[in-house]
C-alpha cells in the first residue's frame, strides 16, 4: 500500500471509528489537525479510538503516551508511524 492510499483508508477510518458523520472524507485533509479549534477538535476520548484504530486495522501499536501526542497530530503523521512501525 502506498502512502496516498493509507491517507485515505486511515480518513475513512477516522469517520468510521468516531462516528463523525457530519465529515465526508473530501473534508478531511491528510494535514488538518485532528485536535484543536483549527481542525477536527478531537478530544482524550478520541485519541484512545485512534490509538485502537491503528492497533486493530495496522497491527501497530504506541505505547508511550508523549509518543502518541507526536504521531495523532495528523493524517500524514499517523501514515509516516505506520509505514515505519507495521509488522
Amino acid at each position: 500500500m502506498d502512502k496516498e492510499q493509507l491517507k485515505k483508508e486511515l480518513i475513512n477510518h477516522i469517520i468510521t471509528y468516531l462516528n463523525l458523520s457530519d465529515y465526508t472524507p473530501e473534508e478531511i485533509t491528510a494535514d488538518m489537525p485532528l485536535f484543536g479549534d483549527a481542525g477536527l477538535e478531537l478530544d482524550s476520548i478520541d485519541s484512545l479510538e485512534l490509538i485502537v484504530m491503528m492497533e486493530r486495522e495496522y497491527g501497530v501499536k504506541l505505547t508511550n503516551p508523549t509518543e502518541g501526542r507526536k504521531i495523532l497530530i495528523d493524517v500524514n503523521s499517523m501514515a509516516d508511524f505506520i509505514i515505519a512501525n507495521k509488522k
